[in-house]
């Protein structure tokens, strides 16, 4: 008999969809990621999001799967590849999956030559991903330590309506750290300015990314990377990929959809018209006027057991490195997979394409 902690036990423990294609994840954001970085840096940042998306849409469909896009590039008619409720795979074999993603996380990032864009997916068993619209999210994301406070400290639980202060005590006290210590991500937008003046009157040290914060989130639930919270709304898609990453790793996300025009504090008639256009779509997808103020929870955005996610970087971010590119199609990736077995992979891939003018060597 095994001892119950050992990497045998972990791997036997894995579920049919993280033995199964967890592996071959990797080739699919990897792809992505690799058809992107030969347009970093061109300014373009509708093509480079085009390559990466349809590298992204071509591995996946050679994966042995019956797969369906609930978070993807926007909604059918938004979007020519990768659509909400495209069916992606062969469809000849019998694994049923709900896919969420994100071809190039951060296009403006990869377009300029930025720091932190990446490509992500994750996938769940059927029933096991928000099925949500393209709208916002206003949330917060904190790590399997606060996670841990909570369950001692019930009395102490992070709110996502409660002042950014009380938030952040709960953090530190998780940390064993002193507020001033904290460093909390948040997106550059004027909407933020409120949050960003409360993070600094509270004495935590403030990130502002101007794009891409999937990755800080996951950063939260790995010690050493230097972020402790994020918080503030951006796309939902993101939040959902954040918490798939995050029931792999045990932290958590708390979360609201909001419309952007809400979110970006607009005229009542403004807000309006974006319910009158957007309304019936969402009710397509069981949100209406009574739900869409819920918070949802990590297990509420991703209720599936059996999860996997994958990223890779495409520009160098806090967790991921970028690509190289050495020229006659070789490249090297740097890339994060994982699944709710416990079982965390960081690969370092070396793609040779030339097998005689480009040797393989130590670095």
């Amino acid at each position: 008999m095994t001892h119950p902690k050992t990497a045998e036990h972990m791997i036997n423990g894995a579920g049919l969809i993280e033995n199964m294609l967890l592996p071959r994840l990797l080739h699919v954001t990897e792809a992505a990621a690799i058809a992107a970085a030969y347009q970093i840096g061109r300014g373009e940042k509708n093509f480079c999001d085009h390559v990466s998306v349809e590298a992204m849409r071509r591995m996946l469909n050679c994966l042995g799967m019956k797969g369906i896009i609930k978070i993807g590039e926007g909604e059918r008619d938004e979007a020519p590849m990768l659509y909400i409720g495209e069916q992606v795979g062969t469809w000849k074999e019998d694994i049923e999956v709900d896919i969420a993603v994100d071809p190039l996380e951060g296009t403006n990032l990869a377009a300029n030559g930025f720091p932190g864009a990446i490509s992500v997916m994750a996938m769940a068993e059927r029933g096991g991903l928000f099925h949500g619209p393209d709208i916002y999210m206003d949330k917060i994301v904190v790590g399997p330590q606060v996670v841990s406070y909570e369950k001692e400290h019930p009395e102490e639980m992070i709110d996502l309506d409660a002042p950014v202060r009380y938030n952040l005590e709960i953090v530190a006290k998780a940390l064993d750290r002193s507020v001033d210590e904290l460093v909390v991500v948040i997106l550059d937008r004027k909407r933020h300015d409120q949050k960003i003046k409360e993070i600094r009157e509270a004495g935590a040290r403030v990130n502002l990314v101007s794009d891409g914060d999937l990755m800080p989130g996951v950063a939260t639930a790995v010690r050493g990377s230097g972020v402790h919270m994020v918080l503030g709304s951006g796309g939902s898609g993101e939040a959902v990929l954040t918490a798939a990453a995050l029931k792999c790793l045990g932290g958590k996300i708390l979360a609201r959809l909001v419309l952007p025009s809400v979110a970006n504090d607009k005229s009542e008639d403004e807000i309006a018209k974006e319910k009158a256009e957007k309304m019936s779509r969402l009710e397509g997808m069981g949100i209406t006027e009574d739900n869409i103020n819920d918070v949802l929870d990590t297990g509420r955005l991703v209720p599936g057991n059996d999860v996997i996610f994958a990223a890779t970087g495409v520009t160098s971010g806090s967790v991921l490195r970028g690509v190289n590119l050495f020229g006659d199609g070789d490249s090297r990736v740097h890339s994060l997979a994982m699944g709710t077995s416990g079982v965390v992979k960081f690969t370092d891939t070396i793609y040779i394409n030339d097998k005689e003018r480009n040797v393989l060597r130590f670095q």
